[in-house]
């Protein structure tokens, strides 16, 4: 399943790179790579959101999460395998989906573009456009590019998935504020990104699509739940902001833990349909609890939250 195609002097880079790295330069690369991962995404977002500044964690949540479903939108198009798949002397060093076989395509996703660079220039581009601070303008140029690089060295992308995704990346970033701007009517540029998304469901096969959709539409509802019914007051004390934080992080995890089992019937796996929409379910319910419900709690208790 899935289309191969690279420029040789892509393979011949990897391979370069790969026979140089060693034990060292396999964990440097992981540890680049991480940066770029959802859990970073959440801890960002939710110490911005539940802690400084909410119109802060909005503008860099929707540039992240719009560019994360862009990615699968395209990678589901183009379909390319990973470098590993057809050539043996590129290894896997890092695989996305660590449970699965390396070689399971539907587990391991498609290629192009990498969604990791795609989100390390949405990410870190954002933070460094929105605070106007040297430093963290010198971390939005530095995380993307050491994010990119470690995943072709990785073995996991190709350089030109890398270069495609900082493009994608960059173009979100640029666009989601300019439609901020000009639509002032939430539900409607909610609506756009919602949409944005929605062809998916006809095409994608690979399992982050759902996921991402889902946290996407989930935390679109929770901002317009919030801001009407909520409305709640950011904290600058850093051991409230940390209590927020890990609790609202506890309290998504569980849920979809939960949630998963709960949607995990025999019936459920054998159907495609069906599972994708409870994958889609589950990360879009447990986004919106976490983004629009559980702050009522910082409300309720003060003393606790801040």
């Amino acid at each position: 399943m899935g289309i191969t195609f690279y420029y040789s002097w892509e393979i011949a880079l990897i391979e370069w790179i790969q026979s140089r790295m060693g034990t060292f330069g396999t964990s440097l690369a992981g540890f680049c790579s991480f940066f770029g991962e959802t859990t970073i995404i959440i801890v960002v977002i939710g110490i911005l959101y539940w802690g400084f500044n909410k119109d802060y964690a909005k503008y860099v949540g929707l540039n992240v999460l719009v560019a994360a479903v862009l990615s699968p939108l395209i990678k589901n198009i183009f379909i390319r395998r990973r470098p590993y798949f057809d050539t043996p002397e590129i290894k896997c060093l890092k695989p996305i989906e660590k449970g699965a076989d390396i070689y399971d395509i539907e587990a391991q996703g498609f290629s192009f573009p990498s969604m990791h660079s795609t989100i390390g220039v949405a990410l870190y581009g954002s933070l460094g456009r929105y605070s106007g601070l040297r430093w963290v303008k010198v971390i939005a140029i530095i995380f993307p590019i050491l994010i990119g690089i470690s995943r072709f060295s990785l073995g996991v992308h190709y350089p030109t998935d890398v270069l495609a995704g900082w493009i994608l990346g960059l173009f979100t970033m640029l666009l989601i504020p300019e439609i901020e701007k000009r639509i002032d009517n939430k539900l409607i540029s909610y609506g756009i990104y919602a949409l944005i998304g929605l062809p998916g469901w006809f095409y994608c096969t690979s399992d982050d699509y759902y996921a991402v959709y889902g946290i996407l539409v989930g935390v679109l509802l929770a901002f317009l739940f919030e801001q009407k019914y909520v409305n709640f007051e950011n904290t600058n004390n850093v051991v409230y902001c940390l209590t927020r934080l890990i609790c609202g992080a506890v309290l998504f995890i569980a849920m979809s833990s939960i949630l998963k089992v709960i949607f995990n019937a025999d019936i459920i796996n054998n159907n495609d349909l069906l599972y994708r929409f409870a994958r889609f379910f589950r990360y879009s319910v447990s986004s919106f609890v976490v983004i629009g419900i559980y702050p009522i709690l910082f409300k309720k208790y003060r003393r606790i939250y801040g």
